[in-house]
């Protein structure tokens, strides 16, 4: 009985075991940056709480002391905020979920899928519950938030999230062949979104002859789109809704094809030469 492998009987089996995997894992992932889950959340949200007061900061120091649009300034440097930090936090955490050559992953019923799966689920989790806790003290002790449209603005939000798991499983892909690259890519995509994701201005006052330098980017349509569902005043005109979407799914095509590819020439020895 020690060595027999574990087999389900039925679909629903199946599926529950599989959610109870991707549950623990997502919980491991949680842990896993620090040995006390909440101490853990507490530095994510000390995290983002260091953004948002470095660009308060900058704002003050260059002399823009209002929105460029009509509405809470905070509540507007937030909006980018968030949106990038989710992003970009997905993007790492999905580039480096796993790796043939990890320990975890030789102890079955676990796989890739699950892992990916997990690692998606904590970035999301940790970023919820750190936007959640800074709204409601931002609400509760300077000035009441007003958002125009709550469930349009969490659907951009889960939007950013789907695309920030799209491009890391790209970067994923790569990883196997080439693990140096991917990190550098994967860091670099970091980077530059810092400043291509749009979020210290708004786009509808961007001169034309700068649009091609961040219209690529679904990060700065996404921003873009995030403030017309949070201001009421606000209706981007040099964004796109769907541009994300469909670039994300365009994104996690590729990340397909390279992974399966992948697996099929992926070896734990590959890891003897890294």
């Amino acid at each position: 009985m020690l060595f027999k492998q574990r087999q389900s009987r039925n679909m629903l089996q199946a599926a529950f075991t599989t959610l109870a995997l991707i549950y623990h894992q997502t919980v491991y992932n949680l842990r896993n940056g620090h040995r006390n889950a909440a101490i853990g959340l507490l530095l994510t949200v000390v995290q983002t709480t260091l953004m948002l007061l470095i660009f308060l900061g900058l704002y003050r120091l260059v002399g823009i002391k209002s929105t460029p649009l009509r509405g809470d300034f905070l509540l507007y440097i937030m909006s980018g905020i968030f949106v990038f930090m989710l992003h970009v936090q997905t993007v790492g955490a999905i580039a480096s979920s796993h790796s043939v050559s990890s320990g975890i992953i030789k102890h079955q019923p676990l796989n890739a899928a699950v892992l990916i799966s997990g690692a998606a689920l904590a970035a999301l989790y940790k970023q919820v519950i750190s936007i959640l806790v800074l709204l409601l003290a931002y609400n509760a002790f300077f000035s009441p938030i007003e958002i125009y449209d709550p469930l349009g603005a969490a659907m951009l939000f889960g939007l950013a999230w789907f695309s920030g798991v799209c491009v890391g499983f790209l970067f994923l892909g790569i990883r196997p062949w080439s693990p140096a690259t991917a990190t550098l890519l994967t860091t670099l995509y970091q980077r530059v979104n810092m400043f291509a994701s749009g979020k210290f201005f708004v786009a509808n006052v961007m001169p034309n002859f700068l649009l091609p330098w961040f219209i690529w980017n679904p990060l700065f349509h996404l921003i873009d789109q995030e403030r017309g569902f949070l201001f009421i005043n606000y209706s981007p005109h040099k964004t796109w809704l769907m541009y994300p979407f469909w670039f994300s799914i365009a994104t996690l095509m590729v990340g397909l094809l390279i992974n399966f590819t992948t697996r099929k020439h992926e070896s734990i020895s590959w890891a003897a030469t890294q």
